[in-house]
């Protein structure tokens, strides 16, 4: 790809970030602060022990009554290791809808793509988490890139 090609799709994918940001933005504004959330050092610990159904149904229960990306994605997380994942797919979005930035989101979103045969979706997820991260450390850009190439995909296509 050329240095102006690759730039112009930079920018594309910077632009399509941005709109995803504002209208997260704008849908998000009912959602509790970060600080509403309650202690899901539980959970964790369930997910952690590989707990998962477990984990979900306490996370399930939780998601009646609070709205939040970190609680979405950790049930996407735990209902994907269950290999439910149509329901993962649905707290991925959602996760995603609260906080369009959620880095855990889309890197988890993106190993869901891969496990359903939508490398595409895997890597498009990786070019947000490029951009997001930026700098030369980003724990779930290289998680997603190395879930890639584990999966026998090159991470970005090739002309």
């Amino acid at each position: 790809m050329s240095g102006a090609r690759h730039r112009r799709g930079r920018q594309r994918a910077a632009a399509a970030l941005a709109g995803l940001a504002l209208a997260g933005a704008a849908a998000a504004a009912d959602i509790p602060p970060a600080t509403d959330l309650p202690d899901l050092a539980p959970l964790r610990a369930q997910i952690y022990a590989g707990e998962f159904a477990a984990a979900a149904a306490g996370l399930q229960a939780l998601s009646a009554t609070v709205q939040h990306a970190d609680l979405y994605n950790l049930l996407g997380y735990s209902l994907r290791k269950l290999g439910r994942h149509e329901e993962a797919g649905r707290w991925y979005r959602e996760a995603l809808h609260f906080d369009p930035g959620h880095r855990p989101a889309l890197a988890y979103q993106g190993e869901l793509f891969i496990a359903l045969g939508d490398i595409e979706g895997a890597r498009k997820n990786l070019r947000y988490l490029e951009l997001l991260c930026g700098g030369p450390t980003c724990l779930e850009r290289d998680e997603l890139h190395a879930a890639l190439l584990q999966a026998g995909h090159p991470p970005h296509d090739t002309p």
